[in-house]
């Protein structure tokens, strides 16, 4: 297998992982941040009061990109599937 063959598909590999954590990971921060300000505002310093709101953040990313992601996820799969007979 060539080395240039095994770096392009680890490159691609990382790339498409990125695509589909960056809006969870987004909408995590964006909801950690807003929270982190209403506690600091209110000086309610419970650790466990991001937890909710974060998960049905990363549900409602997930329910409205999902069918995005599992496209972005099935055709790099597809090119994957293509190219590893041409790797030597």
């Amino acid at each position: 297998m060539d080395e240039t063959g095994i770096l392009h598909v680890i490159a691609g590999a990382m790339v498409i992982a990125a695509k589909l954590a960056g809006p969870i990971l987004a909408a995590c921060l964006a909801i950690g941040v807003v929270i982190a300000l209403v506690q600091t505002v209110t000086q309610i310093q419970e650790m466990t009061l991001t937890f909710v709101p974060k998960l049905l953040g990363v549900a409602g990313v997930v329910l409205f990109g999902g069918h995005w992601m599992i496209g972005q996820m099935t055709s790099w799969v597809e090119t994957l599937w293509q190219t590893i007979p041409t790797l030597r």
